[in-house]
């Protein structure tokens, strides 16, 4: 089975500096709204939500950023989230772990992520030379 990752910056906030941030970061306000509607919902069960200290995206004024990951898939980084993105981001990664190589046609992407989307990132080339 294939790992479908979900990195979440943690630390990401709009209000507090990066050397501030902590619980209340709207960062990890999304991080626990999505392991708890995973933990309520099994059907989101086979995704790999992990957090991580920073994404470095914050260094554009870009808070509360996420990332999907995968071998051999697209990577999407999507920013400005907010804790009401938790539904619009768990329907994608469904989306995301149905297509064989990760691309999701921009019209399909659910509620807002569409105007959230920084960066669609290629597989590797080794990952695609395989296939």
């Amino acid at each position: 089975m294939t790992l479908h990752t979900l990195f979440v910056c943690k630390s990401c906030s709009a209000i507090l500096d990066h050397e501030e941030a902590d619980d209340r970061a709207e960062g990890n306000q999304l991080l626990l709204k999505l392991l708890e509607a995973q933990k309520n919902n099994p059907i989101y069960s086979t995704l790999n939500i992990q957090s991580v200290g920073c994404l470095w995206t914050c260094v554009e004024k870009r808070s509360c950023v996420v990332t999907f990951v995968c071998p051999q898939k697209y990577t999407y980084h999507f920013v400005d989230l907010t804790e009401d993105s938790t539904t619009d981001l768990l329907q994608f990664s469904q989306l995301y772990q149905e297509s064989q190589d990760g691309y999701v046609l921009p019209p399909k992407l659910p509620g807002t992520l569409r105007s959230h989307l920084l960066a669609r990132i290629p597989p590797t080339p080794e990952a695609i030379a395989k296939t």
